[in-house]
């Protein structure tokens, strides 16, 4: 199921969520430890719109019954690639990819991947991101979280972001000119 593209949010904010511990000792010393783990969130507010504009949006929020619900988001402008790509990108490596690897081999694409660009693998839930401009390699963050298999296609363009509510509560807003305004936050479920 994929949350409605039309009306498009007029703001989006993408976070990366990496929890960590980080202390401060008395002699000042900064101590770190990665919890391990990544996710995003997504925040999109959308502008004053009518009553009949609105009415998919609020309907397919109450679908998802708050929180319990999961879906697909395409953010606008950054659900595509930054970069020239064009064709089938595809994981190239016989053996294929552990867990936890960040370097994948890849072809069958024409043109380049930007650092900051998102990416999907046909066989995940879970979006990761460019951390260098790509054509033949991958370098990705966080490191893989499921395998992949040679020949896994990778998309680069209208990445779909698996997410749910982040809480129980939609609300929408009228205004005193008859107008609606409505803002969601999602969070990445894998």
């Amino acid at each position: 199921m994929s949350f409605p593209t039309s009306p498009e949010a007029n703001y989006i904010t993408i976070s990366s969520i990496t929890p960590s511990f980080t202390s401060i000792t008395q002699n000042l010393k900064r101590q770190v430890r990665s919890r391990g783990g990544q996710r995003w969130a997504i925040s999109a507010t959308y502008p004053p719109m009518s009553r009949a504009t609105f009415a998919p949006l609020w309907a397919f929020a109450q679908k998802q019954k708050g929180q319990y619900g999961s879906f697909t988001y395409v953010p606008p402008l950054y659900g595509d690639s930054s970069g020239s790509a064009t064709g089938t990108y595809r994981v190239n490596n016989g053996a294929g990819y552990a867990v936890g690897i960040s370097t994948i081999a890849c072809d069958g694409l024409t043109g380049t991947l930007k650092a900051g660009d998102f990416i999907k693998f046909a066989g995940h839930d879970k979006v990761y991101s460019i951390t260098a401009d790509a054509t033949t390699s991958l370098v990705i963050e966080p490191p893989l979280l499921s395998a992949v298999v040679d020949d896994e296609v990778i998309t680069y363009n209208s990445v779909p972001f698996t997410v749910a509510f982040i809480n129980d509560t939609q609300e929408m807003k009228t205004t005193v000119d008859g107008f609606i305004t409505y803002q969601i936050s999602l969070v990445e479920v894998v």
